[in-house]
């Protein structure tokens, strides 16, 4: 089923985000934003009033002095959607978690419940967490290998949706008149025996929501991630420096699907952008060099270059001396990414200076320019295949404003975006058809149906 219609996200991340340190300074922000439950309900609600389809919380649970403000406290992704649930009525409610330090079951049971709780609406960015030193937080004395997290994070999908099928939509009669509350042949056991999740009986104990089950996105992008995400995922959150390369990806992403059986036009491929809206094209790249001169330090970025590697410490060496080889304390971390930033500094003999340059330093962004100019470079990137939606980050509160207030009119004059939701649930309005209930399939398909 191809769609036709572009689809938004927008994500918050209060305080500022990685490459953002000083975000906080803008007097626009409340210095809190990143624990006010009263500011992320604005944000949401903003976006929900231009017909977004999604808000997206991201996550991680571990930090160093270097890690970015958001990251240094925030509110559990969960428990604010759970928030945004009741406060807002259409908008879709995706939270990070990760496979590799959560229970199958207690996850499968929370996004259930965000699910129930907001009719339909929860989505569930499926993570294996990066970052190592999480296992210290787990009672772990070392992080799960590359191959371990990734395999983890598979079975611990064919059993969350396993246990998301354990009442078929009908198990729940309620039927005052007869007395009946329940029918138990409605209600199926998982009886899951596995590698990493030895053992999960079920059944869980919730029906399942007006969409069916949440809605799996997924973000990784080395082999195994890019597997995952084909295999399972039906939003794929990326990034993307061109038009090119998003629709090389997003080409790769829909091959991969297809060969596992899937249909690729239900997947929906969303990169994370940075926009910025003047009245003019020169204004908006003043804007746009303004805020990154506000973020931008060397020794900041030099910091948190090293989160790929392990939150390696990269201060120890001459920054004009030649990048070292130390890919090997990545093997537990952000591994595709090390490898990336190490294989271009070693091929082009590049100094640790101008690695953090290239990697962590500012550029000058693609979604740049007045109103009408960022919307033909949204509509360009959707029609000529690179992208199915775009995920919206929110670091200066007045460019989202604009965004919402100038950019979005003009999508929807092009005819590219909804004036009005489709439909009541997440999957609805993304145009991903609802699951059929694997048990409910199975008793009838003898009948022919």
């Amino acid at each position: 089923m191809t769609d036709t219609q572009l689809h938004l996200g927008v994500v918050l991340t209060g305080a500022g985000g990685p490459g953002h340190p000083n975000t906080w300074l803008d007097p626009d922000l409340p210095v809190d934003s990143s624990v006010n439950v009263d500011w992320y309900i604005e944000y949401a609600r903003l976006a929900e009033s231009a017909k977004f389809d999604l808000v997206f919380i991201v996550d991680s649970q571990f930090i160093t002095p270097n890690s970015p403000p958001h990251y240094l406290n925030r509110l559990e992704p969960l428990t604010l959607l759970s928030a945004l649930a009741v406060t807002t009525k259409h908008i879709g409610l995706v939270g990070t978690a990760t496979t590799s330090y959560n229970d199958a079951f207690n996850l499968a049971r929370r996004f259930a419940s965000l699910d129930l709780i907001s009719r339909g609406r929860a989505g569930w960015n499926v993570v294996t967490s990066g970052d190592a030193g999480t296992a210290g937080n787990y009672g772990r004395d070392e992080h799960y290998d590359y191959d371990t997290r990734y395999g983890r994070a598979q079975e611990a999908l064919e059993v969350i949706q396993g246990l998301w099928d354990s009442y078929e939509d009908d198990a729940f009669p309620r039927d005052r008149a007869s007395g009946v509350f329940f029918d138990p042949t409605k209600q199926h056991a998982l009886n899951h025996e596995g590698t990493y999740f030895p053992r999960v009986v079920g059944p869980l104990n919730i029906e399942r929501s007006p969409q069916g089950q949440p809605v799996i996105f997924q973000a990784g992008d080395s082999e195994q991630g890019r597997d995952l995400g084909a295999a399972f995922g039906e939003g794929i959150f990326t990034h993307a420096v061109s038009l090119a390369q998003a629709k090389a990806f997003r080409d790769d992403l829909r091959s991969r699907a297809t060969a596992k059986g899937r249909d690729a036009d239900e997947l929906r491929i969303m990169p994370g952008i940075a926009v910025f809206v003047g009245d003019t094209d020169d204004d908006a790249r003043r804007l746009e060099s303004e805020a990154q001169a506000l973020n931008y330090s060397f020794e900041r970025a030099r910091a948190e270059l090293g989160r790929p590697f392990g939150w390696h410490d990269f201060s120890q060496y001459d920054p004009d001396a030649a990048f070292p080889d130390v890919r090997d304390v990545a093997a537990l971390s952000f591994k595709t990414q090390a490898d990336r930033i190490t294989d271009d500094a070693l091929r082009e003999g590049l100094s640790l200076r101008q690695v953090v340059e290239r990697f962590a330093a500012p550029k000058p962004g693609i979604f740049v320019g007045t109103a009408a100019t960022v919307a033909d470079r949204l509509i360009e990137w959707f029609e000529g295949g690179g992208v199915d939606g775009f995920n919206v980050h929110v670091e200066h509160p007045a460019q989202f404003r604009r965004f919402v207030a100038e950019v979005v009119p003009l999508l929807q004059d092009r005819g590219v975006f909804r004036r009005d939701y489709d439909s009541s649930t997440l999957r609805g309005n993304l145009g991903i058809p609802v699951p059929v209930n694997r048990h409910t399939a199975a008793r009838l398909a003898p009948a022919g149906v």
